[in-house]
């Protein structure tokens, strides 16, 4: 299996310094491209800054933006078989960015934002026979918000996580698929839930070529 894995946060910058970003530490997204990797996948791993050393044997490719993070995984996506999206791309940017530091005022400061691109959904329109899985942090009516994102952008399984899970060691996801519904939750390491997140990827890609 070639398999795309993102990860960790995107910045966007309003000046030369300052960003605007979230706590992502990235590492369910490293600790699925090692579990990948030691089983014997090739792995390519797009990563926003986080401070963790790379897995052997993957492909690491780091990126700041989340315009930097789409292209890379387009790119990244074009030979591989699965992708798992577990970055967590700002949903918004700066409309515009000053290259020097803005001097601090006293005076209120309004920052004008833009979307960012939907990563996940932009794959899901072009994915084919490809296996793509996307994440949703929730933090209510999660199940219900879970389920459309996954119709939203044409995902094969959703999974689902918490605020509670960010920078730990530890998780706690349920599943989503259309052909199974829900299970879990599943509770462990990420190292553990990324060793049951690799089998459940490895099974879905050999039932989609039966």
């Amino acid at each position: 299996m070639n398999l795309l894995v993102s990860a960790g946060p995107t910045r966007e910058y309003f000046d030369s310094v300052r960003f605007i970003s979230n706590p992502s530490s990235g590492k369910m997204g490293y600790a699925i491209a090692r579990e990948a990797a030691k089983r014997g996948h090739k792995v390519t791993l797009v990563s926003g800054p986080v401070s963790i050393d790379p897995p052997a044997g993957v492909e690491v490719v780091k990126v700041t933006t989340a315009a930097e993070m789409a292209k890379a995984c387009k790119q990244a996506f074009k030979t591989a078989d699965a992708a798992v999206m577990t970055a967590a791309v700002c949903d918004y940017r700066p409309v515009e960015r000053l290259a020097y530091k803005r001097p601090k005022q006293q005076t209120q400061f309004r920052l004008l934002l833009e979307p960012t691109e939907d990563i996940a959904a932009a794959l899901g329109r072009r994915k084919g026979r490809r296996l793509l899985v996307g994440f949703a942090m929730e933090d209510h009516d999660p199940r219900a918000h879970a389920e459309r994102k996954l119709q939203k952008k044409n995902c094969d399984l959703i999974v689902l996580n918490g605020p509670e899970n960010v920078g730990s060691d530890q998780a706690s996801v349920e599943l989503f698929s259309p052909a199974q519904g829900w299970t879990g939750p599943f509770r462990g390491t990420k190292a553990q839930i990324a060793r049951r997140l690799v089998r459940t990827i490895e099974k879905l890609l050999e039932e989609s070529t039966e």
